[in-house]
């Protein structure tokens, strides 16, 4: 790597191995890789001044279930903003259905943010505006499984003009400028056409 790291954004993925019911059995919540990546955020607290999202996907769901989460805040102190509201949301449905939550079938099913794979971002902004909007991580969502995406990143994209010109030129209309988005469609365009083969 021939770049300094500096106070940049902040990047944390977390990816469940073995099922929800593993964790439950052994640390009596099923909220674990939430904790972890609660964790993992915090541990680089100082990346976030501008921002802080989450976003959360199960797998192997049922058809009909959601399986992709995503909670962002670009509010101060936004990591503690994005999980109070994760937490609520559980407890909503913890209230709802307090004789299903033993059973995995429903919290699989059910419990919003209760995932396999975590990918956590903390924004520091070096570049572009501080809205929401500039918060990651992004996402492009799809009916199809295998074309949804999911994207966080610690970059700027210097060429930003070529690639979104190249993706007008495709047939697109992105709904962003922002380096993000464009790379996002980028690869959703890839994506698209190895679906497609």
């Amino acid at each position: 790597m021939s770049d300094t790291i500096k106070h940049e954004c902040g990047i944390a993925l977390l990816r469940l191995r073995k099922p929800l019911e593993y964790y439950f059995e052994k640390y009596g919540s099923w909220d674990y890789g939430l904790q972890k990546l609660y964790l993992m955020m915090e541990k680089q607290h100082n990346r976030g001044q501008d921002g802080a999202g989450i976003a959360g996907i199960k797998i192997n769901t049922r058809p009909g279930n959601k399986y992709i989460f995503r909670q962002r805040s670009n509010k101060p102190d936004p990591i503690k903003e994005i999980f109070g509201n994760i937490y609520r949301d559980i407890e909503n449905v913890k209230k709802l259905s307090e004789n299903k939550f033993k059973d995995p079938a429903f919290i699989k099913g059910y419990m919003p943010f209760i995932c396999d794979v975590y990918l956590g971002h903390l924004r520091y902004g070096t570049y572009g505006n501080y809205s929401i909007e500039s918060v990651h991580p992004v996402s492009r969502e799809n009916n199809w499984r295998s074309r949804n995406l999911v994207l966080a990143g610690n970059f700027n994209l210097t060429n930003v003009e070529e690639v979104f010109k190249s993706l007008l030129e495709l047939g697109q209309n992105p709904v962003d400028f922002s380096d993000t988005v464009t790379i996002l469609e980028n690869i959703g365009h890839r994506l698209d056409e190895e679906n497609e083969r």
